[in-house]
């Protein structure tokens, strides 16, 4: 055993570790080098980065601050102030110390070059003149320095570069006096105008990122999957189920019962059958589609609205069935009470016995808010049978195939569904009647949702195709058909 271990260290490139058990009696060989495993990371990463960029009109890069009570942000804290502390001493050491300061004006001088464009020239040439190091540094040794000279032209400097939204910091910086806290909040604001400037860099590029995005997914996501092969069974399984529904689907409205006989099944419509299952998935399934990945954050977000809405909607539905469509009509009652809703059921979707108690809690809150319209219009107040029975059936609306949920719940989804068969450039299809208290709401996810399962779908149809097709047409079932002949 000794001597077969050394042979394969011998054959195992020089980066990899031992990835053999100890324990093992015979051992096995490592699946994947280290390197590939990078590469493979390396990969994902950069593919992730770059559809965030493209699908997300808001993204943008952030300074990173670690919170104060975490062991991150206590390490970063005792050190900051370790080596202001330490400058404070040199600079007020006889005669001062200025090698760290030296230091810190070379670093200041390259994220100022940094900020600069093609076109500052002037300033380009200027800043060079006046941050000259060579000369900085006969300065110090000659004890002719002027800190606060250089500090004040940085400062200015910042002024003139900085966005609008750092004006009020860098104003600030003139009123500091002190050298140390000056430098330290002259590095923290540059940290500020080096990230907005990535992400004005960002809004600029976008509309030539938009052009190159779906050739550069699709071989990015082909590398991947060169790399590891079986990136495609979630997507797969996810696929065939979709299948199977559309097909049973499809056999329930056709006209024979008989199990054998299949409807028209296409492609397309099996698509956005698994595009819809999505804004459904269940949170504890981890076998998500390999090409969704990267929306996921997103789609579980719409289906959370998704279901948020339907309960909004059904709770609309039934004050209308007992206190007439009338009410609606009076000035600022769908408002308030749809304020009402939204902020009582927010969060409260995802759990059984947190959805119980927040319907009831809005049965009381919609029953009050109807009293007060009515008696505030100088109308007759609803019977208490009638108030009973609504606060009744909003309490029921917890379970999932409570009537009105389940039928407002297919509305939606058949309107979503409709959405995504016309495409991006059709027309939003009409919206049915209990739907139209919540038509702003709805038609804003749908136009989210299409747009990101057009994406998608233009991403990563080359790679759907060939699974599509073993699925709807096996080779055996050709086979068969021409023997039958």
């Amino acid at each position: 055993m000794p001597n077969q271990r050394d042979e394969t260290a011998d054959d195992s490139p020089a980066d990899l570790p031992c990835l053999e058990k100890l324990d093992s009696p015979t051992g096995s060989p490592p699946t994947a080098s280290l390197s590939r495993l990078m590469e493979l990371e390396n990969c994902v990463s950069n593919l992730s980065l770059a559809h965030e960029i493209v699908v997300n009109r808001d993204f943008c890069f952030k300074p990173k601050s670690p919170t104060t009570d975490s062991l991150e942000g206590r390490v970063t804290e005792i050190v900051h102030r370790a080596f202001w502390d330490n400058l404070q001493e040199q600079l007020n050491s006889d005669p001062p110390n200025y090698s760290h300061a030296v230091i810190l004006l070379q670093e200041v001088k390259t994220m100022l070059q940094s900020l600069l464009l093609p076109g500052h020239v002037r300033l380009r040439s200027q800043l060079d003149e006046v941050l000259d190091m060579e000369l900085i540094q006969q300065e110090v040794d000659h004890g002719a320095l002027d800190l606060h000279r250089l500090a004040g032209y940085i400062v200015n400097t910042m002024a003139s570069l900085c966005a609008p939204v750092r004006d009020s910091e860098v104003r600030a910086l003139r009123d500091l006096e002190g050298p140390v806290e000056l430098l330290r909040e002259i590095f923290r604001v540059l940290g500020l105008m080096k990230t907005d400037m990535v992400n004005f860099t960002l809004q600029s590029l976008r509309p030539h990122l938009l052009q190159q995005a779906v050739q550069y997914e699709r071989a990015k996501f082909q590398q991947i999957l060169d790399k590891q092969p079986a990136s495609l069974d979630n997507t797969t399984a996810w696929l065939q189920a979709a299948a199977s529904e559309e097909e049973s689907a499809s056999r329930a409205q056709s006209e024979s019962p008989s199990p054998d006989s299949r409807g028209p099944v296409s492609a397309n419509a099996v698509l956005n059958r698994a595009y819809m299952r999505l804004l459904f998935w269940d949170p504890q399934d981890q076998k998500y589609p390999e090409t969704a990945l990267m929306d996921r954050a997103r789609l579980e977000a719409l289906g959370q609205r998704l279901q948020l809405l339907v309960l909004e909607a059904s709770v609309l539905l039934l004050i209308n069935a007992q206190c007439g469509g009338a009410i609606f009509s009076l000035q600022g009652f769908v408002g308030k009470l749809r304020q009402s809703v939204a902020a009582l059921l927010e969060g409260s979707h995802t759990r059984e016995a947190d959805l119980k108690g927040a319907l009831l809690g809005l049965g009381e809150t919609v029953l009050q808010q109807v009293n007060e319209t009515l008696s505030g219009q100088g109308g007759a107040a609803l019977p208490q049978e009638s108030l009973d029975l609504l606060k009744g059936q909003i309490s029921e609306l917890w379970k999932h195939n409570n009537p009105v949920r389940t039928l407002i719940g297919g509305r939606v989804r058949g309107f979503l569904q409709a959405l995504l068969q016309g495409g991006p450039a059709k027309r939003s299809p009409e919206l049915p009647s209990p739907l139209r208290l919540v038509s702003a709401e709805l038609a804003d996810m749908g136009m989210a949702f299409g747009q990101v399962v057009h994406f998608n779908r233009t991403v990563f149809g080359p790679f759907y195709a060939p699974i599509l097709r073993k699925l709807l047409f096996p080779p055996g079932e050709a086979e068969t058909g021409e023997d039958s002949r």
